[in-house]
């Protein structure tokens, strides 16, 4: 007779009851002792063998157990992007190891329901620490911290004796656990409190939406229908699901009705499948698991079930899940937006109409107030941090004014959740208009001038900003000064960007130094990353390019791309002339109405961007080039771009900023400012040297850094070759100067001198 041991591992889970999970198969039962527990899986093993002729296959000799700690930084993904806590969580991996009788190693990792062989023991750690860091990243935090909380888990072992003749055959579909699928690609939901409070300290209320929830529970429950919540982002779709489901659990708890829902990100039907027709084997599973549960599947992001899967909506996880759905097997609850559904029913009429469709508006302004106000008292009473009611009035108006394309009122709960978080961190018990002001500033990089209705627009200062960064171009500095002043006045139309303009002109006379110096002024006071996109549109001189620009299918264009990460941004499209005409019509409803929405309905919202083109159409066709300027040097530019772009084009600019040749004291000027810039870095200023440049120097790099051609933009390297690298050696060849003040002159050559 042979032996073979099949590893438990269990858990104290209640006094009288514990936990067990049979490793090879992952299957787990409750029991009141070990041995009622090994009671229970040697007959389910038994079973096993009677049913298919087979046991599982048992090859370690003497299983041991061991604990590895795994350092793992939780992160929440949302579709907006990925957000990684601060702190790392070290999460408990029970391993399962030993020999097997062939002679190699095998490990298992049941909490994570994984396995692999190794050849070495000391290939042990390391093997185990990759498998678990693997498979510990694409979980949530919420499913990290419910890993941290298992208690200390013991090994024991089920130990049949066998004929030694009796071949094991093991199939892993034959053996596969009940609900394995479902547990492994979807979470039970609500979730428990104490997982809750980990996630978020602040109420998950369907406030003033009581009739939305009580229509959702009627279609859920008594109708069996699959229900689809409609309206635009931050109405409080998934807070009526949310409420809704928490109210169904509560009920039929108290019935005693086996009911429950799962929450599921569709991209995690897919993410593990490597050969073809893996994923379809998932949904099946999926199904049967939901069957089994009576479950509902609450599909996170519903419109990624039609990206995910095949080349096209037709083969995607939809359409396979759609006859599922007519037969009745799957009832499914979702949220879109009105773009959404459309594209849904282009794309997938049959899926579109599988659902019942709840329609959210947005609320009246006295119910926006009224669910704020519930949050203030909310967080004074639970969290003991009171939000004043004129900070309350404020961030309405700013949110209401900056953020015109989401909607009331989960701008104004966010809002105030990352408000009411910083007061926290920073052991503050109140939230007032100077941190509404200050949080704003930080999240969109505008001045407190735009923020404040107190603080008045100057003038002289506006003037003086441009006037020391532009230079020689008088009309792009008034134009630009025009754009401050209609935003701060609140004049400036919210359903289109805040400006969209053509810098006209030749090379190297200031159009991306113009753009530069918009966007600091606008957006830099509080964002970490620069406020500028700059895009180059001479790589998108093809047709087929275009799918790069804005996107195509699942992929995100350069352009959706930065604009979603930096909504509140200067857009520079340089050298737009040189981009495929197809392009340009992408672009028309981008520089009208201030939005691109893609195949699948997903808007990348313009309305907080200032969009500039650039061009250099009509520089070669100018009379005279140099540095005077011609009278009919206007008439060129305009000749020219009004022959090249069509006029529905051309109509959706706001303005036509045209840039003069530069004349001999503007190029002086860029000079003199260009050597300030200098002086400012760090090898100058760690070491105390003041440099001086004489007349002569400046008028050196005036002549030998500006050509006919490319205008001012030599001068950059002329500054380089002539200035940087004589004051480099001279610092390298006297090392020990410091505090000092350094004379940087020229006779036919640069001279550095110390004064």
């Amino acid at each position: 007779m042979e032996k073979l041991n099949f590893p438990i591992l269990y858990y104290q889970w209640k006094k009288k009851s514990l936990l067990g999970i049979l490793v090879i198969l992952n299957q787990g039962a409750v029991e009141k002792d070990l041995k009622s527990l090994k009671n229970t899986f040697s007959g389910y093993l038994q079973g096993l063998y009677k049913k298919l002729d087979a046991y599982p296959p048992a090859e370690i000799i003497q299983p041991k157990l061991k604990i590895l700690k795994v350092s793992i930084r939780p992160v929440y993904r949302e579709k907006t992007g990925s957000y990684p806590l601060q702190k790392l969580m070290k999460v408990p991996v029970p391993l399962v190891y030993g020999a097997t009788k062939k002679g190699y190693f095998e490990c298992f990792l049941p909490t994570l329901d994984e396995e692999f062989y190794y050849y070495e023991a000391r290939q042990l750690d390391a093997m185990a620490k990759h498998f678990a860091t693997n498979l510990l990243n694409e979980k949530n935090p919420e499913e990290l911290y419910r890993l941290m909380t298992h208690p200390e888990p013991k090994l024991d072992c089920v130990t049949l004796k066998v004929h030694e003749k009796i071949e094991v055959d093991w199939n892993p579909f034959l053996f596969r656990s009940p609900r394995s699928e479902l547990d492994q690609l979807a979470e039970k939901f609500p979730y428990p409190k104490v997982v809750q409070k980990k996630m978020s300290v602040f109420p998950e209320a369907a406030w003033e939406r009581e009739g939305k929830v009580a229509d959702v529970m009627e279609k859920i429950v008594n109708q069996r229908a699959n229900i689809l919540l409609v309206g635009n982002h931050g109405v409080g779709k998934s807070a009526v699901l949310r409420q809704a489901i928490k109210k169904i659990t509560s009920q039929l708890k108290k019935q005693n009705l086996p009911y429950s829902f799962w929450r599921i990100q569709p991209q995690r039907i897919t993410a593990r499948a490597k050969y073809l027709g893996e994923w379809q084997d998932s949904v099946e599973l999926l199904v049967e698991d939901l069957e089994t549960a009576n479950g509902v599947l609450w599909v996170v992001d519903i419109i990624q079930l039609l990206q995910t899967g095949g080349a096209g909506p037709e083969d995607s996880v939809a359409a396979f899940m759609l006859s599922f759905i007519q037969q009745g097997k799957l009832q499914l609850m979702g949220e879109a937006t009105p773009q959404e559904l459309e594209s849904m029913r282009r794309l997938l009429p049959g899926f579109a109409e599988s659902f019942q469709l709840v329609p959210l508006e947005e609320l009246r302004e006295k119910k926006i107030r009224t669910i704020l106000q519930k949050f203030a008292d909310f967080s004074k009473q639970n969290l003991k941090i009171a939000i004043e009611q004129d900070a309350l009035s404020l961030a309405y108006r700013l949110l209401l004014r900056h953020y015109p394309y989401e909607s009331f009122p989960g701008k104004g709960v966010k809002f105030f959740g990352q408000c009411v978080s910083e007061a926290q961190l920073n052991n503050s018990k109140k939230v007032d208009k100077q941190d509404v002001i200050s949080h704003f500033v930080k999240q969109t990089g505008l001045p407190e001038l735009f923020l404040r209705d107190d603080i008045l627009l100057d003038k002289e200062e506006l003037q003086n900003h441009f006037d020391t960064r532009i230079i020689g171009q008088p009309n792009a500095v008034e134009k630009l000064c025009s754009i401050v002043k209609i935003y701060k006045a609140g004049l400036n139309n919210p359903h289109k960007p805040i400006s969209t303009l053509l810098f006209a002109g030749p090379t190297g006379v200031g159009k991306t130094a113009s753009a530069k110096a918009l966007a600091d002024y606008f957006f830099g006071k509080g964002q970490k990353r620069a406020p500028l996109v700059r895009i180059d549109m001479s790589e998108f001189q093809h047709p087929h390019q275009i799918s790069r620009f804005i996107g195509f299918g699942k992929e995100t264009g350069q352009l959706v791309k930065e604009i979603r990460e930096r909504p509140f941004a200067v857009l520079l499209l340089d050298e737009i002339e040189k981009a495929d005409p197809s392009i340009f019509d992408a672009l028309l409803t981008v520089l009208d109405e201030g939005m691109l929405v893609d195949a699948f309905g997903r808007i990348t919202n313009f309305r907080n961007t200032i969009i500039i083109l650039t061009t250099n159409l009509g520089a070669s066709n100018r009379k005279s080039i140099g540095y005077k300027n011609t009278s009919g040097e206007e008439t060129v530019f305009l000749s020219a771009i009004s022959k090249y772009f069509r006029p529905e084009f051309v109509n959706r600019i706001d303005g036509i900023v045209l840039f003069n040749s530069l004349r001999q004291e503007d190029v002086r000027a860029i000079a003199k400012k260009e050597l300030n810039e200098l002086k400012k870095r760090e090898g100058l200023v760690a070491k105390g040297l003041q440099a001086l440049f004489t007349k002569k120097v400046v008028e050196h790099l005036s002549t030998c850094g500006f050509n006919e051609r490319y205008g001012a933009r030599p001068l950059q390297r002329a500054i380089e070759d002539e200035i940087v690298k004589p004051l480099a050696a001279w610092i390298l060849k006297h090392p020990d100067v410091e505090n000092c003040k350094l004379t940087v002159d020229f006779e036919g050559k640069i001279n550095v001198t110390r004064k």
